[in-house]
């Protein structure tokens, strides 16, 4: 194994092993999606599925290593997506104090990864909900690369 060349240890290559499944479904799980677009550049601060919300921030990769992520994280809130790592970020914490502040919301979650670099995305949340003035609980949920919560 190695990484990418990049110095971040998230990057390095690694094989999830995981143990094959007999099961089939013909159930398709539903999408928990409430609103478009999701991509935190490109959300507007006061759309009206952010009124009255709990507010999910979720760095993009927890979709794809958690297959429950819709039902178990998604289900009920408002989204918002970005990287902290390969995102221009500059913008973001005041993108998301706007949000904050110009709302009435009941909770934001944030979801990361497990490797460093995502811990970014914790870091802007906190100050941007310092920066909005405003009290709203806030949980951290942090995904390992196997998919599994590890908090």
């Amino acid at each position: 194994m190695g990484n990418l060349g990049c110095g971040c240890p998230g990057s390095m290559a690694r094989t999830i092993e995981r143990q094959e499944t007999t099961e089939t479904t013909s159930t398709k799980a539903p999408s928990e999606l409430r609103q478009w677009p999701v991509q935190l550049h490109l959300v507007p601060p006061t759309a009206p599925y952010f009124q009255n919300a709990d507010i999910l921030v979720c760095a993009d990769c927890v979709a794809f290593a958690m297959g429950s992520m819709h039902h178990e994280l998604l289900k009920g809130k408002a989204l918002a997506i970005a990287c902290p790592k390969l995102d221009d970020t500059s913008a973001y914490v005041e993108k998301l104090a706007h949000i904050f502040s110009a709302n009435v919301l009941k909770s934001i979650t944030v979801a990361i990864m497990e490797v460093p670099c995502c811990r970014g995305l914790d870091v802007m949340v906190r100050e941007a909900l310092q920066q909005s003035g405003k009290d709203i609980p806030l949980e951290s949920i942090v995904i390992g690369i196997d998919g599994e919560r590890r908090n």
